[in-house]
């Protein structure tokens, strides 16, 4: 069964999940602390996407999962605009810093981590544990494809909110059996699932990630974005009844906001 969400105002003591289209998400936290995770707000399917970047003018930290340019995204324009500190793994950050103009203040080694490690962040508020995915990381200077640098390993991100939800951005992966072990430490409510296939899992291999996480609620991502990208939720909540798994799906529309007691 398919949820279409609509627009809830903040309340307090509740997380507000923003989707943006692709992989670009705004969580605001029960405090009112703000993180973005690969913001790509200009992405092609997101008509307001000028609009939303120039009236965001609060953010905490900003999340990205790889070096890719359609997840690196507007980051480098809201972090100098906002002060956002940057979550990445190290050699990411190094190399936003160094080839992308990201702000070498707003980088350190307590909001940089790397695969298996956890961080704590915004007073203890938020834990961030890095997850793997099954994918590639290039980081492209702004000169152009012979500018290609390396940029450490793609991942996810299991976000632990105190008085909310446990997130878990799986970035851009394919399906990978370890995917399993991630909720032996934590329960995940919500899974934000990259279904479009082609540079990702499509919707079969990303209901069998399901199965894995075993997330109440999954919310897909990174389809549609661009033809190639032909994953679909529909094609998604079929493999999901097929596959008997016992999951909420929530399809929301670009621009709307979830909010999560």
């Amino acid at each position: 069964m398919f949820f279409v969400l609509s627009v809830n105002l903040y309340a307090a003591g509740h997380t507000e999940i923003t989707w943006y289209g692709h992989a670009a998400f705004k969580i605001k936290t029960p405090t009112g602390k703000v993180m973005v995770i690969d913001p790509w707000l200009t992405n092609p399917a997101n008509q307001a996407g000028k609009d939303n970047l120039s009236k965001l003018n609060k953010v905490d930290l900003i999340l990205i999962t790889h070096g890719h340019a359609d997840h690196v995204g507007d980051s480098v324009e809201i972090a100098k605009k906002t002060a956002a500190r940057l979550v990445t793994t190290y050699d990411l950050g190094a190399a936003l810093v160094k080839y992308g103009g990201y702000p070498e203040k707003q980088v350190g080694y307590d909001t940089q981590g790397n695969t298996g490690g956890e961080i704590s962040l915004l007073d203890d508020e938020v834990k961030i544990a890095f997850i793997p995915a099954v994918h590639s990381s290039t980081f492209t200077e702004p000169h152009g494809i012979k500018h290609i640098r390396s940029s450490g390993n793609a991942g996810g991100f299991l976000i632990s909110i105190k008085n909310g939800p446990v997130i878990y951005h799986t970035g851009d992966t394919d399906l990978f059996s370890d995917m399993a072990l991630i909720p032996r430490f934590r329960k995940v409510d919500i899974m934000l699932a990259a279904i479009g296939d082609h540079f990702t899992m499509g919707p079969q291999r990303a209901a069998e990630a399901v199965k894995l996480v075993q997330p109440d609620i999954v919310i897909p991502m990174h389809f549609g974005t661009y033809p190639i990208l032909r994953g679909t939720p529909k094609a998604l909540e079929e493999a999901i009844k097929i596959k008997n798994i016992n999951v909420e799906i929530k399809v929301m529309k670009i621009g709307e906001t979830l909010n999560h007691k």
